[in-house]
């Protein structure tokens, strides 16, 4: 019997998705990629902010529409946390619904759905993942390696800790099971994914200790980078950034999201009232050529017009290499939905307008300084008459490209020595040396 999965939202919420095909796989289900053909669908959701619940509705409904005669759908993941077995009243056509909690009961779930049942399976938050098989949908070269599971942060925005529960870390053993497993798989690039990365062991040792778990996967042989998403400002290590300068496997670059700069900003969300300059210099000395990714939230309630302007000259100054932007959402439940002074949706819209510009400006001119340099890019396939991958600086999905040109052929997952020729507003020229 076939399944076939979609998954919506970040890197942590595909882990999932493979997880629950990797046990299905396990329990006799053939996944495949054609959902016409597939007797069993997943859809696994995201409801961390308003757009993501209303693309987790439009897909259950387009999905339910193309439904045939013999097939179920199922929908697991964050949409099911935050509304519940309400989901199947408002949406009919859905045959069954897995929490966060609940994911290593797909088998179950599914067994009972095909059996016309409806099943609803919520719990507790508190499935991590270990010693479950997960079948990738990645390409062979690299993967997502979820390292801990929810949130003990509060920021007033933000649901997650009601969605996914505290902040549990993996145990070391499991991660670096999992990580040579990878390896042996043909995996090259390993990421680092969580609520919170860097707060990794801090409810195992009482401190942050992404320092010992990245020595460990730099020891693994085949491996040849470590990137690190969702960093948080209050767990940057010194400890930490000594190993990421010592260990060449780790990429000079991090995902920290900062979320504002204004003091009084920051407060009202909730965040570590940390000196954003302070902690960005601290990273750039110890990790020279770090490539810095960042978030920033504009029109939070209370947002002044000096608190974004404190917020535009704070990123002419820091100077990221990376910045995604979103306006405020107004999440039902969260404390922030309460708090006065609301901005209106036209001045958010504007703000938004204003950030993506500089934002644009600063990447156009933080690549053409790259121009004659030397790069290592992991290719990644062909497009056109280029071949294409990502540099070091380079997330999937969510970074630019360094599009290759070479007179020798490529394949993907193939590390390349070569020179920068070009610089677009998020993406790299550059012709191929030699491979790495």
């Amino acid at each position: 019997m076939k399944v076939a999965a979609v998954s919506l939202g970040c890197p942590k919420n595909r882990v999932d998705t493979e997880t629950m095909l990797g046990l299905l796989r396990e329990a006799g289900f053939s996944p495949t990629l054609d959902l016409s053909s597939a007797q069993v669908i997943l859809v696994n959701t995201c409801a961390f902010i308003e757009p993501a619940q209303r693309e987790a509705v439009v897909t259950i409904l387009e999905l339910a529409q193309q439904k045939k005669k013999g097939q179920v759908l199922l929908v697991t993941g964050c949409l099911v946390e935050l509304f519940g077995s309400s989901l199947l009243e408002e949406m009919p056509e859905i045959d069954g619904l897995i929490g966060t909690g609940a994911l290593d009961r797909v088998v179950s779930a599914v067994g009972e759905a095909l059996e016309g049942r409806r099943p609803v399976y919520l719990a507790p938050p508190g499935f991590l993942g270990n010693g479950t098989p997960r079948l990738l949908s990645t390409p062979s070269y690299y993967a997502y390696l979820k390292i801990a599971e929810g949130c003990s942060h509060r920021c007033s925005f933000c649901r997650i800790p009601y969605l996914r529960g505290p902040y549990r870390s993996r145990p070391p053993e499991e991660i670096l099971r999992e990580a040579a497993e990878l390896a042996e798989r043909g995996v090259k690039e390993l990421i680092l994914v969580a609520q919170d990365t860097t707060s990794w062991g801090i409810d195992l040792y009482g401190r942050p200790s992404l320092a010992l778990l990245l020595r460990e996967l730099a020891a693994l042989e085949k491996v040849k980078w470590i990137r690190i998403l969702y960093a948080h400002p209050a767990s940057i290590t010194d400890e930490l950034l000594e190993v990421m300068a010592k260990e060449d496997k780790i990429c000079r670059y991090l995902d920290l999201p900062l979320q504002h700069l204004s003091p009084r900003i920051l407060k009202r969300m909730g965040r570590p009232l940390i000196d954003p300059h302070r902690l960005v210099q601290r990273i750039r000395k110890a990790l020279p050529g770090v490539v810095l990714r960042t978030t920033f939230i504009v029109g939070f309630p209370g947002e002044e017009k000096e608190d974004f302007a404190l917020l535009l000259r704070g990123v002419r100054e820091l100077g990221f290499e990376r910045i995604g932007i979103f306006p405020y959402y107004r999440e039902e439940g969260t404390p922030a939905a309460s708090l006065p002074e609301q901005v209106p949706e036209e001045e958010k819209r504007r703000r938004y307008r204003r950030l993506a510009f500089l934002a644009r400006k600063l990447s156009r001119w933080r690549l053409r300084r790259l121009v004659g340099k030397e790069i290592t890019v992991l290719v990644e396939g062909e497009k056109g008459k280029f071949y294409r991958g990502r540099s070091e600086g380079d997330a999937p999905e969510i970074d630019g490209w360094v599009y290759l040109r070479t007179d020798k052929p490529l394949q993907p997952g193939d590390f390349v020595h070569a020179r920068v020729t070009k610089a677009r507003t998020y993406d790299l020229e550059a012709e191929v040396l030699e491979r790495g």
